[in-house]
């Protein structure tokens, strides 16, 4: 359990002035400043997962990423629980709660939301099949692999609510659909500027990733609903960190 302790004391004093501030914003009408501190303290939650130990890329060819999650059961279970709590405390905002659209019907966002997953992690997948797995992450017990799905899928629906739900659903009531789905696909490409350039070393194919990455998941958002987004973001990166390719 020392990768939780270290996780917890890496965030601790950040969300101790993130909380207070949140609550502050709440006087505030305009939810862009609610869905800014939100974001802020996903991104802090989720680059203290790297320094935790809790997961770790790689570069293949220097050139390609790769992922790879802890394969502890409970944090995985932990980290997935966890996101759809914080969400659900934020769905108590009734302002923020209007900005999630149904969208389309599962027979439709499901199919879309699985192709969106695949397109997205497809370039990445497909550049590295000729490099051996055990040197771009190795091996994930078979074992591990619903509660890494889980944690994908949990873990990420957090990020896209915040981002595709919240920031991108305030933005499509101030300016076209396309234009604010293009925005809320550089900003989330942008908010991993740290992770890439400072706690790992992959540099720009993490940033190329994730900008992909969130223009599928934008368009999807826009044009089919919040449900096929989430789905494309939990399986990318569900197909990037299961060793099954």
């Amino acid at each position: 359990m020392g990768e939780l302790v270290d996780f917890s004391l890496g965030v601790l004093p950040g969300m101790v002035l993130l909380v207070p501030a949140y609550l502050l914003v709440r006087a505030v009408s305009e939810p862009l400043l609610r869905i800014g501190v939100l974001i802020l303290g996903f991104i802090l939650l989720r680059d203290a997962m790297t320094p935790a130990g809790l997961w770790s890329f790689g570069l293949v060819d220097a050139t390609v990423p790769w992922l790879r999650m802890t394969d502890n059961i409970v944090v995985l279970l932990g980290f997935g629980l966890g996101s759809l709590g914080i969400v659900g405390l934020t769905l108590l905002d009734a302002p923020l709660r209007t900005l999630l659209p149904y969208g389309r019907p599962p027979l439709v966002s499901v199919p879309l939301g699985v192709l969106g997953g695949v397109l997205a992690a497809a370039p990445v997948l497909a550049f590295s099949l000729g490099t051996p797995l055990a040197e771009r992450g190795g091996d994930v017990a078979v074992g591990v692999l619903p509660f890494l799905l889980f944690m994908c899928l949990a873990g990420n629906f957090g990020e896209e609510v915040f981002f595709r739900g919240y920031l991108q659903g305030r933005l499509m009531q101030l300016t076209s659909g396309l234009r604010a789905a293009l925005i809320s696909a550089v900003l989330f490409a942008a908010c991993h500027s740290f992770l890439a350039l400072n706690l790992t070393d992959v540099g720009w194919p993490l940033l190329a990733f994730t900008l992909w990455e969130g223009l599928i998941c934008a368009l999807l958002r826009w044009r089919v609903g919040l449900s096929a987004a989430v789905l494309a973001h939990g399986l990318a990166i569900f197909l990037l960190s299961a060793g099954l390719l």
